[in-house]
């Protein structure tokens, strides 16, 4: 029986890309602002795109979804994804037009991307590598490959183990992060093709 998605829909997120990304993997997606689906859920796909700010209060709007999406993850155990911005909220706090609080499941602040080397132009867009760290291994979802980005902010995670994976754009970048049935990727994988594709499928088989 296919696993049940739910793709939050909070009007910040790619969400057509990502539904077909993981329809064509095998998954069964609910597209949803409703918490009743997110707590009845297998695994739970946060997106975001559009700075932190706007994500952060598109996703407080709508009423009862965190709420939801913290119970069906720290209660009960279902995996969950975050993309693009939907990984950058898991942070602390956002610098994007002002501070503004994330859900505070890894603890970190996103701020502006500022390259060691001034050539080297932001918004980080294209594609480059994803390098997981050793420290990984319980994350099989996050694999070495080459992702696409688009992004001006990055995660600057507190701890250095709930960093999965890192990047290079004019020095070190975050490219993933994660504890525990928690992960998050700066890159859209449903934008990185064959790469992007198999993530979403690890996604579906991960037993954390």
């Amino acid at each position: 029986m296919a696993e049940i998605v739910a793709l939050v829909d909070y009007g910040a997120g790619n969400l057509h890309s990502v539904e077909n990304a993981l329809r064509k993997v095998g998954a069964e997606v609910r597209v949803t602002a409703d918490p009743d689906v997110v707590r009845a859920a297998d695994r739970i796909v946060l997106p975001g795109v559009g700075s932190f700010k706007a994500c952060a209060e598109g996703l407080r709007a709508e009423a009862g979804v965190i709420e939801a999406m913290h119970e069906r993850v720290f209660v009960g155990g279902a995996p969950f994804l975050g993309i693009c911005v939907g990984m950058q909220l898991l942070a602390t706090r956002g610098l994007e037009h002002g501070e503004t609080s994330g859900l505070g499941w890894i603890e970190g602040t996103v701020r502006l991307i500022e390259p060691t080397d001034t050539s080297v132009k932001v918004p980080h867009m294209g594609w480059n590598d994803v390098a997981p760290l050793p420290h990984a291994r319980g994350h099989e979802v996050i694999a070495a490959g080459e992702a696409y980005f688009l992004h001006s902010f990055h995660f600057r995670a507190r701890h250095h183990e709930d960093v999965l994976a890192m990047t290079d754009h004019g020095g070190g970048l975050v490219a993933a992060v994660g504890r525990d049935n928690i992960a998050g990727v700066q890159f859209h994988p449903e934008k990185s093709q064959a790469y992007g594709l198999d993530l979403m499928s690890k996604f579906l088989e991960w037993k954390p």
